[in-house]
């Protein structure tokens, strides 16, 4: 079976990657979602739960870890963050490495919201960055329910930004019409079908 050729999907909050990535996925490109990977692991059965448990045992509730108790833990513990990463991240890279070895395909998608700050954009061919102008992102993010323009401005804070992303991909994707974005989706996907054949 031959390797796919793998492409690092990533953008900043708001920019619109997780409508992107479903574009890639309904062109027939198979999707790994970071996020979705998290959630796997914490659910009941996850393999997060017992080496959480034994780190924080109320973060558990009901057989699954509870994320509002985590991001409560880190907020007021030092440290916290790191250790829980030490914890999860092994566990995110084995999930992606199980998905990588089963997929039978010429292009495969990873959709990592901290593609760069991870270091993942190394292990990746090709790296796809999402991105619309700072007005616009703010003014999306600041609409969902409960977002404050305090929290918007922390998440930002941890993310690498904008303008180095974009500087430092392989296509960028502008998300300002579900129309147009389909259109630049398509002609990504097409030329690295393309490279995948001449590999």
């Amino acid at each position: 079976m031959k390797r796919p050729l793998v492409i690092g999907l990533t953008g900043s909050i708001g920019m619109g990657k997780s409508t992107t990535a479903k574009m890639f996925a309904d062109l027939g490109v198979p999707v790994w979602d970071a996020d979705a990977a998290v959630t796997r692991l914490y659910a009941q059965g996850g393999k997060a739960v017992e080496p959480i448990r034994a780190w924080l045992s109320e973060a558990i509730i009901d057989g699954a870890v509870s994320k509002d108790v985590l991001k409560s833990h880190i907020r007021s513990t030092k440290d916290a963050l790191t250790d829980l990463e030490t914890i999860v991240h092994p566990l995110v890279a084995e999930d992606r490495a199980n998905f990588l070895a089963n997929i039978d395909a010429d292009i495969v998608l990873l959709d990592v919201p901290l593609l760069f700050e991870t270091g993942l954009d190394t292990q990746v061919d090709c790296i796809v960055v999402v991105s619309v102008d700072a007005d616009t992102q703010s003014a999306r993010v600041l609409a969902r329910p409960g977002m404050t323009r305090d929290q918007f401005e922390a998440i930002l804070a941890k993310q690498t930004p904008d303008a180095e992303k974009r500087a430092r991909a392989d296509h960028v994707i502008t998300t300002y019409s579900m129309d147009d974005t389909a259109e630049q989706v398509k002609t990504v996907v097409e030329n690295l079908r393309k490279d995948a054949a001449n590999a």
